[in-house]
């Protein structure tokens, strides 16, 4: 099994930045896409983190990715909103429409965007957490190409169908809920594959519908709920429905596969984002007193018998990776590695410093 690298954040966040922008990118999309791809590689989300750069550069590189896009936004009745990403790398329109969403909030006291003509956005957490940093519980999703089967379902549907809310707490973290609707993202898969791992049961299938856990021969994936699996397949349902009908744009089935032969043309993918001030709704002292003794409950409730560990809020794992990617560094695995090589050589960049 090959294992990762890892480098310092402080060294590989301004190579991904240039190596972006050597790429095609504006200011305005590398610094977006920096900061999604490094929010989910300090936080463990290891899929969607800096091991995407060669992906990005690529799309950026035949047009199908925008890297100097014209965002077009439109207030629209009440608190909701539109904006038209013009092929935006994924990213900057998320964060974009988040923005958007809290200034609304901070008006209105809810604030919707949806989001049109955009590209793969990464980790949804990111969008999340910023809104939730901001003071406003954010809630954040998007649609992709079909990789996950219906339950009892045999072929690609939906796609990962990513659902993820941040909610402010007084004095520490928000608590954070960053979840695919499929047992795993299919960027899981291609992870395993680069570190020669094989996967957890139940969560693929292969071509024929059997399930396997080769990451080689994996062509479908699960919904999340295994054996209750229509759980994870209504909500990816409920994700569809706020970044197609609502958005105008194309199903996950009518999409193109986002590691399929580039057509040169944007994937006009759909997106939904949402904030909510909580002081529109109850005065902040009370909101923030609840929201810690909920935090204090989860904490402090009694592990099962046989449990790994302690009851964890969502977003507690993400915080203790942080904590030790930081101080460890950040590790990469090593196609991701190899590419960032070619990328120095060919661009002539400085090459991040191994922890």
């Amino acid at each position: 099994m090959a294992e990762p690298i890892r480098f310092t954040a402080g060294s590989l966040a301004p190579f991904v930045e240039q190596a972006l922008i050597a790429g095609g990118a504006d200011a305005a999309s590398a610094d977006a896409a920096t900061r999604a791809m490094m929010h989910a590689s300090r936080l463990g989300v290891d899929s969607h983190g800096v091991r995407l750069l060669p992906y990005y550069l690529s799309v950026i590189a035949t047009g199908e990715v925008n890297g100097a896009p014209e965002l077009r936004l439109e207030r629209a009745a009440g608190s909701a909103a539109i904006l038209d990403a013009d092929g935006a790398i994924g990213h900057l329109a998320c964060y974009r429409a988040m923005a958007e969403a809290v200034a609304i909030a901070r008006e209105q006291g809810v604030g919707a965007v949806t989001i049109k003509r955009m590209s793969h956005m990464g980790a949804a957490g990111a969008y999340a957490l910023w809104a939730a940093e901001q003071g406003c519980i954010g809630f954040l999703t998007a649609n992709s190409d079909a990789a996950v089967r219906l339950h009892d379902g045999r072929d690609a549907f939906h796609g990962t169908s990513p659902i993820a809310w941040g909610a402010p707490v007084p004095g520490q973290r928000p608590w954070l809920l960053d979840m695919a609707t499929s047992a795993i993202p299919m960027n899981r898969v291609l992870l395993y594959r680069s570190l020669g791992r094989i996967l957890p049961a139940d969560v693929a299938v292969d071509e024929v519908g059997r399930v396997t856990t080769d990451p080689h021969a994996a062509r479908v994936l699960s919904p999340v709920g295994g054996e209750y699996g229509y759980k994870g397949a209504g909500l990816a349902g409920l994700v569809e429905i706020l970044s197609a009908p609502l958005t105008g744009m194309a199903l996950s089935t009518e999409l193109k596969p986002m590691y399929g032969v580039s057509t040169g043309r944007p994937r006009d993918m759909g997106g939904f984002a949402l904030a909510i001030d909580p002081s529109a709704f109850i005065p902040a002292p009370i909101y923030e007193g609840i929201m810690t003794r909920y935090l204090e409950s989860i904490r402090a409730a009694a592990p099962a018998e046989g449990a790994a560990g302690q009851p964890m809020a969502p977003g507690d794992r993400e915080w203790a990776v942080e904590a030790e990617r930081l101080k460890n560094g950040i590790p990469v695995d090593p196609d991701t590695v190899a590419a960032m090589e070619q990328l120095s050589a060919t661009h002539g960049l400085t090459p991040p410093v191994r922890a």
